[in-house]
């Protein structure tokens, strides 16, 4: 590559400042010296004197072709060449020798338009023009002819080399040159030039990196097809039209250039090629089933903007050969350091909740999570099919049994278990000698709907004052409690409470710990003996009410579990039928997205900020190994077992 210095021309009545070429070789050096002082050679000649583009021919460089149309940044001087144009004002080819410093003004909305003042990619690589050569990551199905045109190697920008070079002049110097270049700024800026934007922020947002990056992460940018024909339709070599051919694979497209004078050919790809699959394919396909997006709506945003796009044959068979293989393994991967992490300490509290995620109402599928109520980390996801053990609660009770032989399977040691007030699901505990609690916000709920009600009837309107005070009664009774005798004895001395009677007759709570104030609103207090007070004794001292306030939970509630059961749907929404695996997959995406943003929520943030750090690396395992070598990711995936599907479901398209 050629050096160039900006420096101020040393041709007598030449004063520019461009970037200018350096005293030649000894075999032209004669004549350089001779032309640069127009024959009157002082005595003490500069050794170090410059000249510009301006006074040489365009027959005096290699690259003259391609330098006009835009395909060479930089002219290249022939062997032995001497400068001949000593005034190129009045030379006719001087002129358009110097109009090769000047940046015309072209159309704004041309992609390969050169943006004054910098120099910016256009969608044509900067190798394309250089030897054809084959990236490790890439096989080219089309064989591209070597034209020889270009150096192979990126050339460096002038504009990033100016003052490194001249550091280079003051070092060395008997070092000659032998190339020129000739491109300046240009004086006229472009139509749309915005001086809010930064020139350096420019170059640097769309500059290549020194280190190649991997297919996933380069940059992508929406092009115009009128914009990519404009790069092929004129021959670099000899500037003639061309033969222009494109084949297009979703948003692939490759053009294939063939000079019919010249013979010289190339072909371009839009994005590299892995195997026989178009990386830019795979990656949006990954794109949309990673963040949990539908195909079909994004379909819809293509097809509107006119953006090229493939089948939805091509996202199944993304989906099925290396997208879910990778969910699959990305899970077990973060599941086995969780279990792991459980397995080392001595208590573990977990919380069990069942979800419905079959379409509609439908009670086909059932999601059965357990979490760590300790981190608010998913454990453990099941999915159970209603053919398999029924619906109901036993659904809940089998995928309840699958996650506990896991946990004990690993090493895990419970301390208990926090879970709804189901009484099957309590018996199975029970005889499993498992320590089991009941969550509380599930019973304050139903116990709140009932009083609601009874507060709607005659005479029992005062009744309605008082369901703040039982709510916040049940969680104080939970949390203040350490046995189950104590949380009844706590629970039923409401019913004293209300009647504005503070001490009891059960020995374990005697007497209320507020201090006792002289009432100001007398007719606030309930009365024995109305059909009020009748009816709120009635439901609080329900059998079954005592029995489940005996076994309140006193550890963290299962509101986390509601919290996951709320992201579900954003990967697997209910309006939308899927198999059993594409299912599975999409509860462990949501797993994965709510485990890495479990802190935020635990945290009690206003507005958490999200992070999605699970979908880099899905899209590394992806490209960087499952599409390497599918076949053990595919195994993994196969192991899974799927139960049969309901006849009535058979031909129901799915995504």
């Amino acid at each position: 590559m050629l050096k160039v210095h900006k420096q101020t021309c040393a041709v007598v009545g030449c004063k520019n400042q461009h970037r200018s070429l350096h005293l030649p070789p000894q075999d032209t050096k004669f004549k350089w010296i001779h032309f640069i002082y127009d024959g009157n050679v002082p005595l003490n000649v500069t050794s170090r004197p410059y000249v510009c583009a301006n006074h040489f021919t365009w027959n005096c460089y290699t690259n003259a072709g391609q330098y006009k149309t835009g395909f060479a940044n930089t002219l290249r001087l022939k062997e032995g060449a001497v400068p001949t144009i000593r005034d190129p004002t009045t030379n006719p080819e001087a002129q358009a020798s110097t109009s090769l410093h000047i940046n015309t003004k072209k159309d704004a909305a041309c992609q390969t338009d050169t943006t004054p003042t910098r120099h910016v990619r256009t969608q044509l690589s900067s190798r394309t023009l250089g030897p054809y050569y084959r990236s490790t990551g890439v096989q080219a199905t089309v064989p591209c002819k070597d034209s020889g045109v270009g150096p192979s190697k990126r050339p460096r920008l002038e504009m990033e080399m100016e003052e490194e070079e001249e550091e280079e002049m003051e070092e060395e110097d008997e070092e000659l040159f032998e190339g020129s270049s000739s491109k300046v700024d240009s004086e006229k800026q472009d139509p749309t030039y915005d001086p809010a934007e930064s020139d350096t922020d420019l170059t640097e947002s769309t500059d290549m990196p020194e280190a190649p990056s991997p297919d996933h992460k380069i940059k992508k940018f929406i092009v115009y097809e009128s914009c990519i024909m404009e790069l092929f339709e004129v021959c670099p070599v000899c500037v003639r039209a061309c033969d222009v051919q494109t084949r297009r694979i979703g948003t692939f497209i490759s053009v294939e250039q063939l000079c019919p004078y010249c013979q010289y050919s190339r072909q371009w790809n839009s994005q590299p090629i892995l195997g026989s699959t178009p990386a830019g394919n795979l990656q949006l396909s990954a794109a949309v089933y990673l963040s949990g997006a539908s195909f079909f709506k994004v379909e819809k945003i293509f097809k509107a903007m006119e953006l090229q796009m493939f089948q939805y044959d091509t996202f199944r068979r993304h989906t099925r050969m290396f997208i879910e293989p990778a969910v699959v393994n990305k899970w077990k991967t973060s599941q086995d350091v969780t279990v792991q992490r459980l397995s080392e300490e001595d208590k573990v509290v977990v919380g069990g909740d069942m979800k419905a995620v079959s379409p509609g109402r439908s009670a086909k599928f059932g999601c059965y999570t357990m979490m760590d109520l300790k981190t608010n980390m998913v454990v453990d996801i099941q999915l159970v099919h209603s053919n398999e053990v029924g619906a109901g609660y036993h659904r809940e009770k089998e995928g309840m049994k699958r996650s506990l032989t896991l946990l004990e399977e690993r090493g895990v040691t419970l301390d208990s278990i926090v879970i709804k007030r189901h009484p099957k699901i309590q018996k199975f505990l029970r005889e499993s000698n498992i320590t089991h609690y009941c969550d509380i916000s599930h019973m304050e709920k139903g116990i709140s709907k009932q009083l609601e009600e009874i507060a709607k009837m005659k005479d029992c309107e005062k009744l309605q004052k008082w369901l703040p005070s039982i709510k916040k009664h049940i969680y104080w009774t939970a949390a203040s409690s350490t046995t189950g005798p104590e949380r009844v004895a706590k629970w039923t001395s409401h019913l004293n409470h209300v009647l504005d009677i503070h001490t009891h007759e059960d020995p374990i709570y005697p007497q209320c710990l507020h201090p006792l104030r002289k009432t100001t609103d007398p007719n606030k207090w309930l009365a024995a003996g109305t059909l009020a007070f009748y009816k709120l004794e009635k439901v609080m001292t329900n059998k079954k009410i005592l029995k489940d306030v005996a076994n309140l939970s006193p550890h963290p509630q299962t509101s986390s579990l509601e919290a996951f059961h709320r992201a579900i749907p954003r990967f697997a929404p209910k309006s939308v039928r899927f198999p059993f695996v594409g299912l599975l997959c999409r509860l462990y995406l949501a797993a994965l997205y709510y485990n890495e943003n479990a802190d935020k929520e635990a945290e009690g943030t206003e507005k958490p900020a999200k992070t999605f750090r699970y979908v880099d690396d899905l899209m590394d395992l992806i490209f960087d190994k499952v599409f390497v070598d599918p076949t053990p990711y595919l195994n993994e995936v196969l192991k899974i077992p799927i139960p049969e599907d309901n006849e009535e479901d058979i031909g129901v398209p799915v995504q």
